[in-house]
């Protein structure tokens, strides 16, 4: 029987997550850096045709640099600035804060997600939980070899 599906209030999906932690713009010129090795402010400013001010870009990428999404180094009077994690790194910090969150501090709320998610993959596709098995088993593996 296929549950109903529902939004409980405060839970967030990971798209939500990611844009609840970075404003729209600040994914926008994220987005821009991971195009580029390195970028200035005026490449973004240029990136974006001038429509965004040259000072509100230069805020955002160094709120990008605190939150330390991005690396600087000086060049002249100019900083550059520099992916520090990937995009694939960002959306898997994003997936694991998401799990984190369900899985909670507590090890006996742990079942019924488990549970949860093997039924919600059973559903929607039987490779998916064939997958599943597989990466659990060579997590197993994995966790062995570093024990012997």
């Amino acid at each position: 029987m296929k549950a109903p599906r529902f939004l409980l209030r405060g839970f967030r999906r990971p798209s939500e997550v990611a844009s609840l932690a970075l404003g729209r713009l600040e994914r926008q010129v994220l987005d821009k850096a991971w195009q580029r090795d390195e970028v200035s402010v005026r490449d973004i400013y240029l990136a974006f045709e001038e429509r965004i001010a040259y000072t509100t870009l230069m805020t955002t990428l160094d709120r990008l640099y605190k939150k330390r999404l991005l690396d600087r180094r000086k060049d002249g009077r100019a900083f550059l600035y520099s992916p520090s994690v990937s995009r694939e790194e960002f959306e898997h910090g994003i997936r694991e804060d998401v799990i984190d969150g369900l899985l909670g501090p507590e090890a006996e709320g742990v079942q019924p997600v488990l549970a949860c998610i093997v039924d919600t993959v059973s559903e929607r596709d039987r490779q998916l939980l064939d997958e599943l098995d597989r990466l659990i088993k060579e997590k197993r593996r994995e966790l062995r070899r570093k024990v012997d």
